[in-house]
């Protein structure tokens, strides 16, 4: 599944809530979110406009590899 391109920081945040992802706190323009599903995780998402597409790719590998799903499982999810 293709990435979406025009997608924001803050968008991703409130989209990642779905998965147990709550915000804990934000320094400036960043924002930490964590969850306690299948351990504690936690990520740190920019909040820019659009995301840049590697940054936004990264961070889905980093939630799907915590989830033990494929990236396109957890676009699914999200999208």
């Amino acid at each position: 599944m293709k990435l979406p391109r025009d997608i924001s920081g803050l968008e991703l945040a409130n989209k990642l809530t779905v998965l147990g992802y709550d915000v804990t706190r934000q320094n400036g323009s960043h924002i930490r979110l964590t969850t306690l599903r299948n351990g504690e995780h936690h990520i740190t998402v920019p909040q820019h406009v659009p995301l840049k597409v590697g940054t936004f790719s990264a961070i889905l590998n980093d939630v799907a590899k915590h989830f033990s799903i494929s990236r396109d499982e957890l676009l699914q999810q999200l999208f």
